[in-house]
C-alpha cells in the first residue's frame, strides 16, 4: 500500500450535448486530474447525461460495459493509469436499468457501483443495487455511494466493515441542502474513522441548482478542502494513511 494517495474530486457541471459532448470534457478535466498527481478521479451522479430523469425515454442516454462512447475514457485511465468514477444510466448485460458510478481502472476493468437508495422518481427508472463496493486504488479500500446512499449510515458501515480506508460520494446536493451535506459527509466519516469525499453535481438541474460543496472530509469529520462556489472545479488532495493509524482502534471495533 502506498502511505499517502492523491485523488480528485471534480464539481462538476453536466454539458448540452449528451454523453459524447460530457465525455470528452470529462477527459479535459481528468487531464487536469493527472497534472495534480491524481490516482483516482470521482465525478458527481449522472456526471455524463445531467440529472434529467424525464430524458430516459431516449436510448442514448444510457450507457453499457461495452459502450464505445466510453472508450476516449478507457484511453485516458490507461494513458494515465488513473481510476476514473464517472454516473450515468446505465443497463445491465440482461437490460436491467440502474443508476451507476462506473470505475474504469487503467487495466480496462469496468467495475460497476449500483445506487441502493433510490427515491422519487428514481425508484420507476431504475432497480436498486443491494450492496455497497469497494475500489481497490494502489492499495487503499474505496466505498463508494451514490447521493442519498450517504444519508444511510448502514451504508457507510457496511463499506468500513470491508475495511475501506475512504468512503467516496457521487452526488446531486441542491441549493439549501448545505446543512444536510455537510452532516452526512461529517458522520459518515467520524463514525466510521475513514476519508470522506464528495463528487457534487454543479450547475442548475432537474430538481433545482446545485449546494456546490464538494471535498474532503477527515476522520475527525473535519473539512479538509472543499468548492466555494457551485460550477465546475477540480478539487485535489493529498490523503495520509497513517492519520487512519491514530483512530486503529475505533477502525476496528
Amino acid at each position: 500500500m502506498t502511505t499517502a494517495l492523491t485523488l480528485s474530486a471534480i464539481q462538476y457541471t453536466a454539458l448540452e450535448g449528451g454523453i459524447p459532448a460530457n465525455v470528452l470534457e470529462h477527459i479535459r478535466l481528468i487531464e487536469d486530474a493527472d497534472g495534480h498527481g491524481a490516482r483516482l478521479v470521482v465525478f458527481p451522479e449522472l456526471s455524463l447525461t445531467g440529472y434529467g430523469l424525464e430524458a430516459l425515454a431516449d436510448p442514448e442516454r444510457w450507457v453499457s460495459a461495452a459502450d464505445p462512447r466510453l472508450d476516449g475514457l478507457r484511453e485516458i485511465c490507461r494513458r494515465t493509469g488513473i481510476t476514473v468514477v464517472v454516473g450515468a444510466p446505465f443497463r445491465e448485460a440482461d437490460g436491467t436499468p440502474r443508476l451507476a458510478s462506473l470505475a474504469l481502472h487503467p487495466t480496462g476493468e469496468l467495475q460497476a457501483c449500483f445506487k441502493v437508495w433510490l427515491h422519487g422518481a428514481e425508484r420507476h427508472a431504475f432497480r436498486p443495487g443491494d450492496r455497497t463496493i469497494i475500489l481497490g486504488v494502489d492499495g487503499w479500500k474505496i466505498a463508494l455511494a451514490i447521493c442519498r446512499d450517504a444519508s444511510r449510515p448502514e451504508h457507510a458501515g457496511e463499506g468500513a466493515a470491508a475495511g475501506a480506508d475512504i468512503y467516496a460520494v457521487s452526488a446531486l446536493y441542491t441549493a439549501g441542502e448545505d446543512h444536510r451535506l455537510a452532516l452526512h459527509l461529517g458522520a459518515r466519516a467520524m463514525d466510521n474513522r475513514m476519508y470522506g469525499v464528495l463528487a457534487n453535481l454543479g450547475g442548475t438541474t432537474e430538481l433545482g441548482p446545485s449546494a456546490g460543496g464538494s471535498g474532503f472530509w477527515g476522520p475527525d469529520g473535519r473539512v479538509i478542502r472543499q468548492a466555494a462556489g457551485t460550477g465546475t472545479e477540480v478539487l485535489t488532495a493529498t490523503l495520509q494513511h497513517d492519520v487512519l493509524g491514530r483512530y486503529a482502534d475505533e477502525r476496528q471495533a
